[in-house]
C-alpha cells in the first residue's frame, strides 16, 4: 500500500513521504511504548501500595486474624487492637453523607439543566465547581467554628431533648463533635463533585426525547422524572459513586469534627472515629511495632472499602446499561 501511495506522489514528494514513512515507524514504535508504559504505569501503582500495605499488616494480620474486624477494643498501651469502631464510623459517615448530598445535588443539577435561565444557570454552576477547589482543611476549620456550634444548638439539643428518648439514634448529650457533624461536612464536601457530574449527565440527555414527550402532553415534570432521569441513570449512579468514593477516603475535615472516639457510636449525636482519621492521629506517634502493623492493617481495609466501592459502581452502571439497551 506504502508503495501505491508513493507512486502516485510527485517526484519531490517521494522522497519527503519515504523519509516521513521510516520516521513514522520509528515514532510510533517509540509512541506505543510510551502509551504502554502510562498504561500500566496505574495497575502497577496499585499493586505496589497493596503489596506494601499488606507487607506491613502482616504481624497484625498474625496476631489478631480475622477477629480485627469484628473486635471493637482499641488500646495502643496493652497491644490489643480491632478496627470495627473505625470501619463502622467511615461507613457511618458516608452514608450520611450520601444520604444528604445525593438529593441536593441532583435536585441542583435539574434546576440547571432544566429550569434555570442561562444568566442564572452559568454563575451557579461557576460558584458550584468553587467548591470542590476548597482546601478539606478550610472546611474543617469552618466546620469547627461554625457548622458543629449550629448543630449542636439548633439540631441536636432540641431532637435529644424532644424525640431522643423514644429514638435511641437521637440519644444525647448534644456534645458537638460527633458521627452527625462529620456525615455533614462530608455532604458538603462531594456536593460539587456529584452536582457537576450530574449536570452534566443530564445536560447529555438528547432534547428531541424532552421535546418528544412535551409533545405527547406531558408535562415538565413528567418529562424530567419520566424521560430525562432514566436516560441519564448510568450516569447519575457513577456520580453517586464518585461522592462516595470521595467521603469514604476524606481526612482532614472529618478528624477535625467527628470527636476522634474509638468506639461504635450508640446515635448520631455520639463522638466516633473513622479509618482515615485514625491514620492520620496516630500514625506518625505509633511507637510499637504491633499499632505500627495494625495501623497499616487498618490502611489495607480502607484500600479494599474503597476498591470494593469502586467495583461495585463499575458493575451497577454496567448492569443498568445493560438494562437499558435491552430496553431499546
Amino acid at each position: 500500500m506504502a508503495n501505491v501511495v508513493e507512486a502516485a506522489l510527485p517526484p519531490p514528494a517521494r522522497g519527503r513521504f519515504a523519509l516521513g514513512w521510516h520516521r513514522s515507524s520509528a515514532s510510533d514504535l517509540a509512541w506505543r511504548g510510551v502509551l504502554v508504559a502510562f498504561g500500566l504505569s496505574i495497575p502497577l501503582l496499585l499493586l505496589g501500595i497493596t503489596l506494601l500495605l499488606w507487607r506491613g499488616a502482616m504481624p497484625a494480620i498474625s496476631r489478631f486474624g480475622g477477629g480485627f474486624v469484628g473486635s471493637s477494643e482499641w488500646d495502643p498501651v496493652s497491644d490489643k487492637f480491632g478496627g470495627l469502631p473505625f470501619i463502622f464510623g467511615t461507613i457511618g459517615s458516608s452514608v450520611i453523607a450520601v444520604a444528604i448530598a445525593v438529593p441536593l445535588s441532583i435536585g441542583l443539577a435539574l434546576f440547571l439543566t432544566e429550569l434555570a435561565p442561562r444568566w442564572l444557570a452559568a454563575p451557579i454552576a461557576f460558584a458550584t465547581e468553587l467548591l470542590a477547589a476548597i482546601p478539606s482543611v478550610v472546611y474543617g476549620l469552618w466546620a469547627v467554628f461554625v457548622l458543629v456550634p449550629f448543630l449542636r444548638d439548633h439540631v441536636q439539643t432540641p431532637l435529644s431533648e424532644g424525640i431522643g428518648g423514644t429514638l435511641g439514634i437521637f440519644a444525647g448529650p448534644a456534645y458537638g463533635p460527633s458521627l452527625l457533624a462529620g456525615g455533614v461536612i462530608l455532604a458538603i464536601m462531594i456536593i460539587p463533585f456529584i452536582s457537576a457530574v450530574s449536570r452534566e449527565v443530564i445536560a447529555a440527555v438528547p432534547p428531541a426525547q424532552r421535546e418528544a414527550a412535551l409533545a405527547l402532553g406531558a408535562t415538565r415534570w413528567e418529562s424530567t422524572w419520566q424521560v430525562v432521569l432514566p436516560a441519564a441513570r448510568a450516569g447519575l449512579i457513577g456520580a453517586v459513586m464518585l461522592g462516595l468514593g470521595r467521603a469514604i477516603g476524606e481526612t482532614m475535615a472529618v478528624t477535625m469534627v467527628i470527636g476522634n472516639t474509638p468506639q461504635i457510636p450508640h446515635s448520631l449525636f455520639a463522638p466516633a472515629y473513622t479509618m482515615a482519621s485514625v491514620l492520620a492521629n496516630e500514625f506518625a506517634e505509633a511507637s510499637g511495632d504491633v499499632h505500627r502493623s495494625a495501623l497499616m492493617l487498618v490502611a489495607l481495609l480502607l484500600l479494599g472499602v474503597t476498591l470494593v466501592v469502586n467495583a461495585m459502581a463499575r458493575a451497577l452502571v454496567w448492569r443498568v446499561n445493560a438494562g437499558t439497551r435491552r430496553a431499546a
